[in-house]
């Protein structure tokens, strides 16, 4: 069955965009492109290989392999660091954009080294500019900036709320947007935001899954205040991707460190 031609054209400038991006880029938690080819209307892109898929078939039960709370902060880390890489402009002269981050688009290798991947939709910022209004919304359901889809405006704090809306996933084993739940239920951000910096509350939305033994309250409770800030509706009022990173790396050390773990996972914040 042949694509309609603005699918074709979708598709083709989604290509476009990946191509020229990843090419341009060099860092460990991107996705690194190996080759591409196109061959009439067919287009292939050939990436490196993760051996463990996404994070949301880790969070979600599908991998094999259980999630803790140390694994999951490294792996938040590493996407962090991944996407402050892109809105640093230092790789291509100006800031990126990625548009469409989310759990399914964080892959991990072999060590749980965070990747992101599919940049089809990301968009390059007018030089000297912090907003780029666009005629139409792109990106996932449960991840969109409410202020990009109220005015269009799309801007580097974009990222920053999808960042916000991994983080509650991976602090509660969530879906970002679960259609099985009832309609106050569905929307996770709608549905925790009001509780997150209740520590009292707090403790009734942690993943079941993790280890009681692997993680203190207090860097539970510094990961959900960070993630409330991210998910805030006015975009002015998130913290920056450097902001990000720096907090995350303090939460693995004190929580760590309050495990008597802090000199094996040193080397992993510096």
């Amino acid at each position: 069955m042949e694509l309609p031609p603005f699918k074709e054209a979708e598709g083709e400038r989604e290509f476009r965009v990946e191509v020229d991006i990843l090419s341009r880029l060099n860092h460990p938690n991107l996705v690194s492109l190996i080759g591409y080819c196109a061959d009439g209307k067919h287009r292939f892109l050939v990436y490196e290989y993760l051996q463990n898929g996404n994070l949301q078939d880790h969070l979600n039960g599908i991998g094999d392999a259980k999630m803790d709370w140390p694994l999951r902060l490294k792996v938040a880390l590493g996407a962090a660091r991944g996407l402050a890489y892109l809105h640093s402009s230092s790789a291509v002269g100006i800031p990126i954009v990625h548009r469409d981050f989310k759990s399914t688009n964080v892959l991990l290798n072999a060590n749980f080294d965070a990747k992101i991947s599919d940049f089809g939709l990301a968009k390059l910022m007018p030089e000297g500019q912090e907003t780029y209004v666009t005629a139409m919304v792109l990106g996932t359901f449960g991840y969109f900036d409410p202020e990009y889809t109220s005015t269009g405006k799309l801007t580097l704090q974009s990222d920053v709320y999808a960042f916000g809306v991994v983080l509650l996933e991976l602090l509660t084993g969530r879906r970002a947007v679960d259609l099985s739940q009832g309609p106050t239920d569905q929307n996770l951000v709608l549905q925790v935001r009001h509780i997150l910096n209740d520590r009292k509350k707090l403790r009734k939305v942690i993943d079941p899954e993790l280890s009681r033994s692997l993680y203190t309250m207090e860097s539970i409770a510094t990961f959900a205040n960070l993630a409330s800030r991210c998910v805030r509706v006015e975009s002015s009022e998130r913290p920056s991707m450097i902001e990000c990173v720096k907090e995350l790396q303090m939460i693995i050390y004190t929580n760590s460190k309050a495990l008597g773990t802090a000199l094996q996972t040193f080397k992993m914040v510096k």
